[in-house]
């Protein structure tokens, strides 16, 4: 029912403030399961109108709002923990076929972990009887968190032992604690109005990697925040179209405004603001203020700054000091957008912020009443040896201890704690690189990653020369941790999509060669798996496969050719089926796509379905993509939650990224009607489509398509979003692509 569903299911005051008690019938077919809100309390056979139907009625639900009322009418099947000492009932629903091949067991082992985890967490017990969690074979979403009665994709809802990765089993977890967080927050304590979904959206992206950990502790989930949801939510609070996390109430009436509420800046920079306060807080007195929080709001609504009230008395109840009260350090954080680069002068000790744009010329229309100024808590290092925290909360500040000689370096944003990037002075940047070519492990992996991510983007947007960037990744022959390589993958990416197409790419090829070549060497022999590892490897396989590493394409066409020959005996490692389905197809052709499709078409497992969806994408051959695109509208073929993600992965590749362009605008009425409405899906089928965008004549065509479609729903946004990184990419390439041509020329011929 969310946003504004329910409405249409009965009459009703469809708003998240009018919470009620509801006491729910469903009259079915004698051979299907309802199920809803509250548990069953009576189940009756009788005939109405010479039908034979069942009439199942349902204890009456606690007061709460119409978006997470929810009922089910299935053939599912279940499964259940016999427990009779468990006072909630947790039931995982699903298609019969799928529970038989062992597919709810994991997620509802976690289930029970996180409830714990959370009713500890919240000191609030669990509000209702039972909880029951469906994997819904088609469904726009990717989960929704109607209370007691929670949806699914199917991949974020079954893992199955033999044939799933780690990544999807990693999903599955941190989908369902992100679900169950909001049992309490958002169904117990809701939001007075969408103006504020940030708070409910960025709050359960946060925990769920609380909750994800107490169920999985040796994974070290934390620290996946940090490409998870603090580097998502820069990319786009970057851009002058970005937009701050609470906007006023009569901003946000109609239901496309609400849907528009549902982005990456609700969801992860809501999690990487909250995250902050939480570190600076300490965890003990942020979850005192949420505990007092929900104990007074129970079945009530609220606006945020309530949170900040709770939060405040919990500060000053620990003797804990801050700059100044929560209210004005977090409201600068939630009512003005993007966010600040700190740069550090080691030379001099001075150190300033400013609202970092990926494009410096770009012009602000979006006033801030606090001028763009935040209240920064700089977590630092020096040498390796952690310091005392700093606080900035002028423009431009002098910090002496931040002084640095020769061969001092210095790290600000220990554990990219803080939401903000850093930018040094050159010979900072220097030291920084020297120090992790003659021993990266003195840097807390975290603030590998960071130092990659902050000088490729810093290079993005010319406030960094970019061969300073690329120093940062020399030292990654070394490296072995996951959380670096996945920075530098990403960071290349954005090089791949600028370059792949130019006189670059073969340079730059060469020169990634010979940073990923140890790696793959490395990862080809058994290695002990750790749950980080193995998505190394994974980079490490895909990786080689695209720079042309002696025997990686050969070695993955082998395996994809084993199982062609012997279909029913698939041996291919599933962590890293990924890497070797796409590049075993691109590498390939119409044998191995046709294969491909079919075992796509007769997988029984969600997981491995979406997996071949998208390695179909990655074939080189035109008419093999324009085909899938054809038959991506084909509702026998594609799923249609599946339609936008399927077309996004053909503009993906480098020789389908034109055809889908076309695509999109020939079909344009046909996917607007479909999918134009929701949220997520439309806008990142335009982001997909508009990545490589860095010509003035690809500017012009999204200029045209602007004005050609006054309407764009929910991809009004995305379309703003996508002329502003494109404006911002021409001029990029006029000042860059000579000098990293050098660059690469000169590292490949050494």
């Amino acid at each position: 029912m969310q946003a504004t569903y329910a409405r249409q299911a009965f009459p009703c005051f469809d708003e998240p403030a009018m919470k009620a008690v509801f006491h729910m019938t469903l009259i079915h077919p004698r051979d299907l399961r309802a199920l809803a809100n509250g548990r069953e309390s009576s189940v009756l056979n009788t005939t109405m109108e010479g039908i034979e139907v069942q009439v199942t009625s349902f204890e009456p639900t606690r007061p709460m709002s119409t978006y997470i009322l929810a009922f089910i009418v299935s053939d599912f099947g279940s499964i259940q923990k016999d427990e009779s000492s468990a006072t909630t009932l947790v039931r995982i629903w699903a298609r019969k076929k799928a529970l038989e091949l062992g597919q709810g067991a994991y997620a509802l082992n976690v289930t029970l972990r996180v409830l714990e985890f959370f009713e500890s967490y919240y000191n609030t017990s669990y509000p209702l009887s039972k909880s029951d969690q469906v994997a819904l074979p088609d469904f726009n979403a990717g989960a929704m968190e109607n209370w007691g009665l929670i949806t699914y994709r199917e991949t974020s809802l079954l893992y199955d032992p033999l044939s799933s990765s780690n990544g999807n089993k990693e999903r599955v977890l941190t989908v369902i604690a992100h679900e169950l967080a909001h049992m309490w927050f958002g169904n117990l304590v809701t939001l007075r109005w969408w103006n504020d979904l940030w708070l409910n959206e960025g709050f359960a992206s946060y925990v769920e990697y609380l909750g994800a950990d107490h169920a999985e502790p040796s994974w070290h989930i934390k620290e996946m925040i940090v490409q998870g949801d603090v580097q998502r939510a820069f990319t786009v609070d970057s851009l002058v179209s970005s937009h701050p996390l609470t906007r006023k109430e009569e901003e946000v009436n109609k239901p496309e405004e609400i849907s528009q509420m549902f982005d990456s800046i609700s969801y992860s920079k809501g999690a990487a603001v909250l995250r902050m306060l939480s570190e600076f807080l300490s965890e003990p007195v942020f979850v005192k203020g949420l505990s007092t929080y929900l104990h007074q709001f129970a079945f009530g609504n609220t606006v945020y700054t309530d949170l900040w009230d709770h939060l405040e008395e919990a500060r000053r109840s620990s003797g804990l000091t801050l700059p100044d009260s929560i209210h004005e350090i977090m409201n600068r954080w939630i009512l003005q957008m993007g966010f600040p680069l700190v740069t550090i002068d080691t030379t001099t000790g001075s150190i300033s912020q400013q609202h970092f744009l990926l494009d410096p010329d770009a012009v602000v229309e979006r006033p801030s009443v606090y001028n763009y100024q935040w209240i920064v808590p700089i977590k630092w290092m020096k040498n390796g040896i952690e310091k005392e925290q700093y606080w900035l909360t002028e423009k431009t500040a002098v910090f002496e201890p931040m002084r640095a000689n020769t061969v001092d370096w210095v790290l600000a944003n220990r554990d990219v704690s803080g939401y903000y990037r850093v930018n040094y002075d050159l010979q900072n940047w220097e030291r920084l690189s020297s120090q992790l070519i003659s021993n990266h492990q003195l840097i807390p992996i975290l603030n590998r990653g960071q130092i990659i991510d902050d000088a490729f983007t810093l290079a993005s947007s010319r406030m960094l020369n970019v061969t300073v960037a690329f120093q940062t990744t020399r030292y990654l022959v070394e490296e072995r941790e996951y959380i670096p390589w996945q920075a530098a993958a990403s960071s290349f990416y954005y090089f791949f999509y600028m370059f792949d197409r130019t006189e670059v790419y073969g340079p730059m090829l060469a020169y990634l060669k010979k940073l990923v070549g140890p790696l793959y060497e490395y990862y080809k022999t058994d290695r002990p798996q750790t749950h980080t590892s193995v998505y190394t490897r994974s980079i490490a396989y895909s990786m080689a496969c695209t720079t042309g590493v002696p025997g990686a394409n050969e070695q993955v066409l082998e395996w994809f050719r084993q199982w062609m020959r012997e279909p029913h005996n698939n041996r291919i490692d599933p962590n890293l089926k990924s890497a070797v389905y796409c590049k075993a197809i691109a590498a390939g052709g119409e044998a191995e796509w046709n294969f491909g499709w079919e075992m796509f078409r007769n997988a029984t497992v969600a997981s491995e379905a979406a997996r071949l969806r998208s390695a179909l994408a990655c074939t080189k051959v035109p008419w093999l993509l324009n085909r899938y695109l054809a038959w991506a509208l084909d509702p026998s073929k594609i799923r249609k939650q599946d339609v936008t993600s399927t077309i996004g992965y053909i503009a993906n590749n480098v020789v389908g990224q034109s055809f889908a362009w076309d695509f999109f605008r020939a079909k344009w009425d046909v996917l607007f009607k479909e999918y134009g409405g929701g949220s997520f899906a439309f806008s990142s089928l335009i982001t997909a489509m508009t990545r490589r965008f860095s010509t003035p004549f690809e500017l012009q065509q999204l200029m045209d398509f602007k004005r050609d479609h006054p309407e764009l729903g929910s991809g009004k946004l995305a379309l703003d979003q996508a002329i502003e990184k494109t404006t911002a990419n021409i001029k990029w390439m006029a000042q860059n692509k000579r000098h990293v041509l050098d660059w690469f020329n000169r590292e490949a011929a050494q």
